[in-house]
């Protein structure tokens, strides 16, 4: 193997009984692959597909340990079962078949229902309301507690049964453990007692299994640990523990999206290093080879990633061999990977799939299909947005040597590069500049500011990726489309008095990222107008509370939900009241309207093989583009007798636990 171009990050670690072969770890995350809280098929092929990218250590999460901390839809794993032990082996095996470390992260959420039903009443060490539940929980009886350590020693049990190399003690983003260590949710002060007591029950159970444990390092009004508060107790834990794991936030603030673009954890490694003799691994939104350095020079031992590895599980060999700028970048967007639906998605990673298929399902529209004549010798792709880019990409990937991309602006991106430009909406610049460099390091025939036309006939195979127009009736009245806005930026609302956003109801990005210009074109007033329930109600439930911290305190930001935008005249925008029905003038100097997004009209080509994808087909989002743009390369590439490759990692020296 080649030195790597970051030497202190390929350096093996010992950590208690384990080696690492290098510095990266897959932070706890859950596959999506339970069902009945007990592991399905494509688990231990998903864990598997992790450890070949090349990750020292792999933490499973999504892991419970009691019956009351369970949501009832039965999709987080349930490991006070038994019966889990047996599905659990074969994850174990694919991730030691591969050469990384396994530890299970092991939670009881206590007070926090993450959202979902539960059968049971939660539970904490007093009955202290979580700012993020409606009701307070029930406090533990002073027999329960026991009850608590007893459920950590027996899921630790299993793990271990299973073949677990370790484990990890969940103790931060407000769940069970840190309302124990919080003076603000346990009043007794027995929270550091009370862990302990769990520590001690693990270590009973193996002396040479690992054990690390998680805390968050920033304070929060209601739970997790203060600065100083974290400081005076790592003291004590650090000789307990084999590692120390630090990440940010609470539920509702832990999934940082592509607004933080700093790996918030870096400020706060001076203070924490001093404090912790134990291996420490510095977590959350470490996306580059650039900010694994920076974590690795600051103090830490190991650098933690869990979105970065879903979008690319290749990253860690990537880096390691100097080919940092191959890495399919995670955009932090938090759109696909924090809904579990079905199972652990990606927007950017079309490789994740449901069970038993070979990629995200997606239908590209056959528009021409005469066989006798298709070839995959020569390929067009008309229109450079995601969809585009990714086929054009894809293509080259499945052996395809000669693709021509067509795209009318002069720029690439489309849609992709309309949202990178949106304020804090930059990560999409970074998935952006990776199909850049894709598509000229495979010599890809770019056309910038070309129009397709008569030559397509003379293609084996061509993609329709033109994409889609905004539209309004508003648009027809003096309203600027919001698309057209975010595309010129801050100039387009530079001097406005008063800017008045009429949304479409679906509370998406669009409206939202409007807003965040116009505060940043200095707009003292903004009205936002929707005939939906509120204002950024579809967007990630993480990206909204960021969003609206964001905003607090910037401008005179009113929201007037139930209200349609039908008409702007000199005195102003008429609103139609949706409950009343009573229709009021609002005046304003400026009016954006997000208007419906309407799919180019076709080209005519006598081509053998016409597909179309992406929003050309019907305007959906990225992760549609993506997967149809995809699917679409690997039916052409099939058609001339080429293979779509799933692109495995290349091997990296092995180094099983000791």
């Amino acid at each position: 193997m080649t030195a790597s171009p970051l030497p202190a990050a390929a350096a093996p670690l010992v950590v208690g009984a384990s080696t690492l072969r290098n510095r990266m770890v897959a932070t706890a995350h859950a596959s999506g692959y339970v069902r009945d809280g007990l592991p399905i098929r494509g688990d231990a092929e998903y864990w598997g597909r992790l450890a070949a990218g090349g990750a020292a250590l792999l933490v499973c999460g999504g892991t419970t340990v009691a019956p009351e901390s369970v949501p009832r839809q039965g999709n987080i794993l349930q490991l006070h079962r038994p019966e889990a032990v047996g599905p659990l082996r074969e994850r174990v095996k694919a991730i030691h078949a591969e050469g990384a470390v396994a530890v299970c992260q092991l939670v009881h959420l206590g007070r926090e229902t993450l959202g979902a039903q539960s059968y049971y009443a939660p539970v904490a060490p007093a009955a202290v309301r979580s700012p993020r539940e409606p009701t307070a929980p029930r406090a533990l009886l002073g027999s329960e507690i026991d009850e608590v350590v007893e459920a950590f020693r027996v899921a630790s049990a299993h793990a271990l049964e299973a073949g677990f190399d370790g484990i990890e003690l969940h103790a931060a983003h407000a769940y069970l453990l840190e309302q124990f260590l919080s003076p603000r949710t346990n009043p007794r002060g027995d929270g550091l007692a009370v862990l302990e007591r769990v520590i001690a029950a693990i270590r009973g159970l193996s002396a040479d299994a690992l054990l690390g444990i998680r805390f968050s390092v920033d304070a929060s009004e209601d739970v997790a640990l203060t600065p100083d508060e974290l400081a005076a107790l790592l003291p004590s834990v650090d000789p307990l523990v084999d590692y120390v794991n630090v990440t940010v936030g609470v539920r509702t603030t832990y999934v940082r999206d592509m607004a933080t673009e700093r790996p918030p954890v870096l400020d706060d490694l001076a203070q924490l290093r001093p404090l912790v003799t134990r291996p420490l691994v510095a977590s959350h939104a470490f996306r580059t080879a650039a900010s694994i350095g920076d974590a690795l020079a600051a103090g830490a031992d190991l650098v933690g990633m869990a979105r970065a590895l879903i979008a690319d599980p290749d990253l860690p060999h990537k880096v390691l061999t100097g080919r940092a700028t191959e890495v399919r970048p995670c955009v932090a967007c938090n759109e696909d990977c924090r809904t579990f639906d079905p199972v652990l998605l990606c927007v950017v990673n079309p490789d994740l799939a449901p069970p038993g298929e070979p990629r995200r399902p997606a239908a590209p529209l056959v528009r021409a299909w005469r066989p006798a004549h298709a070839t995959a010798q020569r390929v067009a792709v008309v229109g450079a947005g995601p969809a585009g880019l990714e086929c054009a990409l894809s293509l080259t990937h499945a052996g395809v040597a000669d693709v021509v991309l067509y795209e009318a602006a002069d720029r690439l991106g489309g849609q992709l590069a309309t949202a990178a430009s949106a304020p804090h909406r930059t990560g999409w610049a970074a998935l952006l500049g990776f199909y850049e460099q894709g598509l000229s390091a495979a010599r890809v025939d770019v056309r910038l500011g070309q129009t397709a036309g008569p030559e397509l006939e003379e293609f084996g195979a061509v993609v329709l990726a033109t994409g889609a127009a905004e539209t309004s009736p508003l648009l027809e009245t003096g309203a600027m489309a919001s698309s057209a806005v975010l595309a010129r930026g801050i100039p387009s609302l530079a001097g406005a008095a008063h800017v008045l956003v009429a949304d479409d109801g679906f509370g998406w990005w669009p409206g939202c990222d409007v807003v965040e210009l116009a505060v940043a074109a200095g707009v003292p007033r903004i009205t936002l107008v929707t005939p939906g329930t509120a204002f950024a109600g579809a967007i990630p439930p993480e990206s909204r509370v960021q969003l609206l911290e964001r905003l607090s305190g910037t401008c005179e930001l009113d929201i007037l939900p139930l209200c349609t935008a039908t008409g702007i005249g000199p005195e102003g925008v008429t609103l139609a009241h949706r409950t009343s029905g009573r229709a009021t003038t609002v005046p304003a100097d400026r009016v954006v309207v997000v208007g419906e997004r309407r799919p180019h009209g076709p080209l005519d080509c006598a081509a053998p093989l016409v597909l179309t994808v992406g929003d050309a087909v019907v305007p959906r989002r990225v992760a549609h583009a993506i997967a149809e743009g995809r699917e679409a390369a690997a039916r052409i590439a099939t058609a001339g007798g080429h293979r779509m490759p799933r692109r495995p990692a290349a091997p990296l020296p092995l180094a099983k636990p000791n």
